[in-house]
């Protein structure tokens, strides 16, 4: 039997959620989630997640939670990953992303894990922005937006639950303004509260600070978890 041991690339938005989803789905054992810790918001590879959110996602999934720091210079990132996925060589087969089109990211990601003898799943590589959401949304996900980057959203999207109406308005704003839907370019950040595979709702408080007519962040100041009701 193939082993299937696997650490996920991990930043704790819809992305990297999904991709856990679909590998589980595909006999995937997930024992580790690997994230990145950029000094900034400026990172050419990463999303900087809240610590004490990832915590609180790692506990929900049941998932250990490895990090990793890394200051935010071009191809010095790299070194960084590399520092990252040597602490799980031995431990795991496989390395798992939500990447999606990012050649830029899948190349420089793809080169160390074979550099150090991993194997890649990339189960979103490829799919229409418009399938990912779905896919979340059609499993129950309960997404927040975090960073907003780009012309066409507002901070009034901020902090607020991706519901089909809410992504009705992201497509017909995508298509108005030209930002990516999937947001790989770095057009906003996501966050997952809820999924089919934590065994606990994550609640967060937070304001929002912003920098100019189109940078905008919901900081996250608050995190908590509630038992899930269980389905009758």
């Amino acid at each position: 039997m193939e082993n299937k041991t696997a650490a996920v690339l991990f930043s704790g938005g819809k992305d990297s959620c999904l991709a856990i989803l679909k590998a589980k789905q595909a006999g995937f054992n997930i024992k580790y989630l690997l994230t990145i810790l950029p000094s900034s918001y400026y990172s050419w590879m990463w999303h900087k997640p809240s610590l004490k959110l990832l915590k609180m996602q790692s506990d929900a999934l049941n998932i250990f939670l490895i990090s990793q720091k890394s200051k935010t210079q071009k191809e010095k990132e790299i070194r960084d990953l590399e520092k990252l996925l040597e602490k799980v060589k031995g431990k795991a087969k496989y390395i798992i992303t939500g990447g999606i089109a990012s050649k830029y990211q899948e190349t420089r990601i793809t080169k160390i894990a074979k550099k150090l003898g991993f194997k890649i799943f990339n189960p979103l590589w490829n799919l229409r922005a418009e399938k990912i959401w779905e896919d979340c949304l059609k499993n129950n996900f309960e997404i927040i937006l975090t960073k907003i980057c780009c012309e066409g959203l507002g901070k009034e999207f901020l902090g607020k639950k991706v519901d089909k109406k809410l992504l009705n308005e992201l497509i017909k704003q995508s298509k108005k303004y030209g930002f990516n839907l999937e947001f790989e370019g770095g057009e906003a950040e996501t966050v997952v509260l809820d999924m089919p595979l934590f065994e606990k709702k994550i609640e967060v408080e937070g304001k929002i600070k912003s920098e100019g007519p189109y940078r905008h962040f919901f900081l996250i100041k608050g995190v908590k978890t509630k038992k899930k009701e269980r389905e009758r």
